[in-house]
């Protein structure tokens, strides 16, 4: 129990810390490379931060779990939106700017919606994971395509970031933060889980509730962590750029590891129940973008209503035994 505890003190000054320096790093690299803040925050800090649910996955898969992997893909989104999201927007509100509302959040939702396809005969085999990894290499071209585009005509967000926000560092030295910060941020994640989770045994919870709670949010703190810091930066396209493309990341390359590795049925309540609730989530997201006056920005309230959203998930699960 004083490991435990001493491992969650520990692991929660490792995790901020390495936040602040994976998204310095994030930020510099994204300004060397002539690369867009919005740009960075959907691929290399989304992967970054999905690597635990990669892990997962290809470990469930391998194992004969692709039930696991699936649902891994489905809650995470589900965290990402509502419960990543929400927490950060409670601790500062972000602007959202145009093109946001247009590209990224469309071609998510449009992603989201499509992955049912993939998904409504309970089976997901190698044509699927095929399927599945192509649509990830065309999303990532439509990405660099958009970067390249001026925006014209388009409003900057309240609040956007400038040139001056982004700290001034060489590539190899930004590339080094960049890397090292990562590292620990996944190495202090798992630390956060191992030490909640032995507390909580030791408190007498049970194996489903520390499921629920426990690990479902300490796969998700490499996202919190970064969106929070990215947000308390005012590195706003970072932070929700790390949401959508982590959403996408988790659709199209951690669904798509049981078809690739080993093809076989899921559990039929991932589409029945997790999948319906994740779509909505999603579409919940592209509504708070659009309703309002412009420039936009989601604030506190849209933070509770997401939040609260995941309260009733988590609720549900517990009902349904799942």
């Amino acid at each position: 129990m004083l490991l435990a505890t001493g491992a969650l003190i520990l692991g929660f000054i490792a995790l901020m810390w390495s936040a602040d320096h994976f998204v310095n790093g994030a930020a510099a690299t994204a300004r060397n490379l002539g690369m867009s803040p919005m740009l960075i925050g959907l691929t290399i800090i989304s992967i970054g931060t999905s690597a635990p649910e990669i892990l997962v996955s290809l470990m469930a898969a391998t194992s004969g779990h692709g039930d696991l992997a699936i649902g891994n893909a489905l809650g995470s989104n589900i965290a990402n939106i509502a419960l990543v999201l929400g927490i950060t927007l409670l601790v500062a509100p972000i602007p959202v700017n145009d093109r946001l509302m247009k590209k990224e959040l469309p071609l998510l939702a449009m992603i989201t919606i499509t992955s049912g396809f993939m998904m409504y005969d309970n089976y997901i085999g190698f044509f699927e994971g095929v399927v599945m990894v192509c649509a990830l290499i065309i999303t990532l071209l439509i990405f660099n395509h958009w970067q390249k585009q001026p925006d014209v005509g388009e409003t900057t967000s309240v609040g956007q970031e400038s040139d001056e926000d982004i700290p001034d560092i060489p590539q190899g030295k930004a590339f080094f933060v960049l890397v090292t910060g990562l590292a620990v941020l996944l190495a202090s994640s798992r630390m956060l889980v191992w030490a909640a989770t032995e507390i909580a045994l030791e408190l007498g919870m049970s194996e489903l509730t520390i499921g629920l709670t426990v690990v479902a949010i300490g796969t998700s703190l490499p996202e919190l962590a970064a969106c929070i810091a990215s947000a308390l930066k005012k590195h706003h396209d970072m932070a929700i750029g790390n949401i959508i493309g982590s959403n996408i990341f988790n659709l199209l390359a951690v669904m798509a590891v049981p078809g690739l590795v080993s093809p076989m049925a899921i559990d039929p309540s991932a589409f029945a129940r997790d999948y319906p609730i994740m779509t909505g989530l999603t579409l919940l997201l592209v509504a708070l973008t659009l309703i309002g006056k412009r420039p936009k920005v989601i604030g506190r309230i849209s933070g509770t209503l997401l939040l609260a959203c995941y309260i009733a998930y988590s609720l549900l699960i517990l009902t349904t035994g799942s």
